[in-house]
């Protein structure tokens, strides 16, 4: 099976357009947006806004499709699946191109994107297993009871610019495993990813109107939103938007799942090994130029290890090789937008004028020049920047950058890292690099973070177990993926039974008991 278009004609067509009903689907409206190559600066195409009509359009085109796929067997689901998986593998490379040409982000790291969305299809597959539920046999005198899990009907994703493969993969293989129809609403930056995912599995044999696409900006979030026929939404994003989108579902009776901001720190302890500590530093603040939601961003460092380890960091910190992503040995590409550039200067300015020290500035180069990349003048370039002797009171240490902005704060002991963790908004992502296993075992027990990691600085759990922060990180109640993630797409039933031979006569006015 292959691609009927190269990944040249996906990604460079004049205007990326939606995929409705199984095909390309212009839009209904006028509006469009430019879609960048941030290593260059250039416009690569342009990407159609979506208007109600064009939500409504695929949302009808989802419902029709909802009948004929739910009443379809798991396995033969599943096997739809398996033919999707074999696709995305042959085509893993193509889609890190399309990744890198509209995010940015260094080509190893974008295959390594491809490969954890891969890695939530193949549990996908395990489709009629996860469904698999309780039954009890003469629950009570003559009566058997036991549950279903169904699925919830048409349901939307609406996902973020920084992976555009594996978020959304976070959603739509579950779901359409589970037996929903799906909606999803990519990032308006980088907006080709989702639909060449689109036509890979319309080739595995997904009938038309079981995933759909709609481009476009806070027209087509909020139309999905409001749809009534949206039965539940998956969001990754900001927390102001995620904040915003649980509680206008809620309102609504829909089920939502919305994960938002993080600020994620990482413990160095006196015991740790400092070598592999500044690896993991330099690699999860810096990696992806900092746009992950699992980025460290904050450096805790206990007691005296800060003077042992923060010349270390200075000099690989200006050591990164920064290049287009499409050079093999780049560790680092541009910013996604010239914007999202801008912010961050400004943040870094903030950090500098409110008293942290800042060791190296990403913002100029050796020479004093303003940061640049030779023969790509006009990306959005910036290189790593380190600060030390932040404090908890700086912006640069309350919100999120997202960015290669690395935060070093000094704490005296274990217990004041905890607490100092503890007390900040955001818990999505931590680590903790030491040798002590009762360190390591009381972090993991006493820090108020979703995911942790013990010397290990990205704590991305794989695909059978689930994605999620705590506090301001995650608005609803269960993760992403894995069987959280069928959970979620699913809505268990209590079926109880009883045949006539067993039914004694007369009414019963007392509740049914176990007798």
């Amino acid at each position: 099976m292959g691609v009927s278009n190269s990944t040249s004609q996906i990604t460079h067509n004049d205007v990326a357009q939606h995929w409705i009903d199984g095909r390309a689907a212009p839009s209904t409206g006028e509006r469009t947006q430019d879609v960048f190559n941030p290593a260059t600066g250039e416009v690569s195409r342009q990407v159609a806004l979506g208007s109600v009509q064009d939500v409504e359009a695929a949302v009808a085109s989802a419902k029709a499709a909802l009948p004929g796929w739910s009443k379809l067997p798991p396995i033969r689901r599943s096997r739809i699946l398996n033919n999707f998986l074999a696709l995305l593998n042959e085509h893993r490379d193509q889609l890190a191109e399309i990744l890198t040409h509209e995010h940015g982000k260094v080509f190893t790291d974008a295959q390594g994107e491809v490969t954890r969305g891969i890695d939530i299809v193949e549990f996908a597959l395990g489709i009629p297993q996860l469904l698999k539920t309780d039954f009890t046999d003469q629950v009570s005198t003559g009566i058997d009871n036991w549950t279903l899990r169904q699925p919830l009907g048409v349901v939307a994703g609406i996902t973020p610019f920084n992976f555009p493969v594996m978020v959304p993969c976070w959603m739509f293989p579950v779901a359409i495993a589970c037996g929903n129809t799906f909606v999803l609403k990519p990032s308006e930056r980088d907006p080709s990813a989702a639909l060449y995912m689109a036509e890979l599995f319309k080739q595995a044999g997904l009938p038309d109107g079981v995933f759909n696409v709609i481009q476009g900006d806070k027209v087509a979030v909020d139309a999905l939103i409001d749809h009534p026929d949206v039965k539940a939404a998956s969001f990754v994003g900001s927390t102001p938007i995620a904040h915003s989108i649980y509680r206008r579902g809620a309102e609504q009776g829909k089920r939502v799942q919305a994960l938002g901001g993080a600020k994620n720190h990482m413990v160095v302890m006196p015991d740790a090994d400092l070598d592999q500590a500044v690896d993991g530093l330099i690699g999860a603040a810096y990696g992806s130029a900092g746009e992950r939601c699992m980025a460290i961003s904050v450096a805790v460092l206990v007691g005296d290890v800060a003077d042992k380890i923060m010349p270390k960091l200075a000099e690989r910190t200006k050591q990164l090789k920064i290049k287009n992503g499409m050079e093999l040995d780049a560790e680092m590409g541009p910013i996604v937008t010239r914007q999202a550039l801008e912010r961050i200067q400004g943040y870094i300015e903030d950090g500098a004028q409110s008293g942290a020290e800042l060791l190296v500035d990403g913002r100029i180069d050796a020479d004093g020049n303003p940061f640049t990349v030779p023969g790509h003048e006009g990306g959005f370039w910036i290189g790593g920047t380190l600060f030390d002797h932040v404090t908890p009171e700086m912006r640069i240490y309350k919100e999120e950058i997202f960015g290669p902005v690395l935060a070093c704060v000094r704490v005296k002991d274990f217990a004041e890292a905890v607490d100092l963790i503890n007390a900040h908004e955001f818990g999505n992502g931590v680590a903790c690099y030491t040798r002590d296993g009762n360190v390591a075992r009381e972090f993991g027990r006493r820090i108020e973070v979703g995911m942790v990691g013990i010397n290990v600085p990205i704590p991305v759990p794989m695909a059978w177990h689930g994605f999620g922060g705590w506090k301001k990180s995650l608005f609803g109640d269960m993760h992403a993926y894995g069987e959280e993630g069928v959970r979620f797409y699913t809505k268990q039933k209590s079926i109880m039974q009883r045949w006539p031979e067993s039914i004694a006569k007369g009414a019963e006015f007392v509740m049914p008991t176990a007798k």
